[in-house]
């Protein structure tokens, strides 16, 4: 082999490991942490976190994408599909909502919850479709105000 095509399959070999390494290993990463004695780096009410991302996406997503969260508001639905936990919080907007994916840790809170209670919900905030996701959320029955 000559020179030129060493340097071409080194680089080559070079860009096909950066792209697995930033691409594919994080999907085989564990991503089910428990959250419940971590700190969250904002603190924010369901009404405000939704019109948020109702008013400018992108700026929301540059603010709370990929961070923990700490969001209160009242539940709307609590569901056990699929093997999801989920409890969905409402806000004064009625067409999007938070679907907050509850850590299994957690099952046992989510089962004495009620519509309509008011709670706090700690999860790592994923973005917005219709709704807003957090992921792996811990959830206190009994908020700060």
């Amino acid at each position: 082999m000559n020179k030129k095509s060493t340097f071409f399959y080194a680089i080559a070999l070079l860009l096909i490991l950066v792209n697995i390494y930033t691409y594919v290993i994080p999907y085989f990463q564990k991503s089910d942490i428990n959250l419940e004695n971590v700190n969250f780096e904002a603190q924010i009410n369901s009404d405000d976190l939704i019109a948020s991302y109702l008013s400018n996406e992108n700026k929301t997503n540059t603010n709370f994408n990929g961070k923990i969260i700490e969001v209160t508001g009242n539940v709307k639905e609590v569901t056990f599909l699929n093997n999801r936990n989920t409890v969905i919080l409402y806000g004064e907007n009625k067409d999007s909502g938070i679907i907050c994916d509850v850590h299994p840790s957690q099952i046992e809170k989510l089962k004495l919850l009620t519509i309509h209670q008011k709670i706090a919900v700690k999860g790592i905030c994923k973005g917005f479709l219709k709704d807003v996701i957090l992921l792996n959320c811990i959830i206190d029955n009994q908020p700060n105000e």
